[in-house]
């Protein structure tokens, strides 16, 4: 279970960043620009990812109050990107550190309804990259409808025939720009 958890969150990071750095070749017009989907645009979207991620994220370090970082969010769509990336990078390094007891450890948690669950942790990380993949879809269909002549594959089939070379030190990694 372990591998293949690490591969989608290795997927997740590089889809995302795939992703990120199409949108954020655009001008910034169309990055807020509202177009009708889950989310009113490709800056809501990457908001409501690192949200969702984030909220994850803060469940899992069974924090009591979790809140999202589009509370106290002021800035534009490169900043958004950067923290979803960010966040992705946690997501991937808490994976390949963990355990099996870990992963298949269930804990408690209140979702933003209030309501309470409990779930193995590996059923929580399925769901946070395949949410990902959801929206990035989204994206896809929303650069189309914006005239975007660059949309990367994000195809999981597509990250498993690129070579990747080891990731590099955490001081060292890309930050978009």
């Amino acid at each position: 279970m372990k591998e293949l958890l690490q591969q989608y969150a290795a997927y997740n990071v590089w889809a995302n960043r795939l992703l990120m750095e199409a949108i954020i070749k655009l001008p910034e017009a169309w990055q807020t620009k509202e177009i009708p989907s889950s989310f009113p645009g490709l800056h809501a979207t990457i908001l409501h990812l690192w949200d969702s991620e984030s909220a994850w994220w803060q469940r899992i370090k069974l924090q009591e109050v979790v809140i999202p970082p589009s509370v106290h969010f002021k800035g534009n769509t490169i900043d958004a990107a950067n923290g979803l990336q960010h966040q992705d990078r946690l997501w991937e390094q808490w994976v390949n550190n963990a355990t099996e007891a870990a992963l298949v450890h269930v804990f408690a948690y209140q979702n933003s309804k209030k309501e309470h669950f409990k779930q193995p942790v590996c059923q929580v990380l399925l769901h946070v990259f395949n949410h990902s993949s959801y929206h990035r879809g989204q994206m896809v269909t929303m650069l189309r409808q914006l005239g975007a002549d660059k949309i990367p594959n994000t195809d999981f089939i597509n990250w498993s025939r690129t070579p990747r070379p080891p990731n590099p030190p955490k001081g060292e990694r890309k930050v978009l720009k």
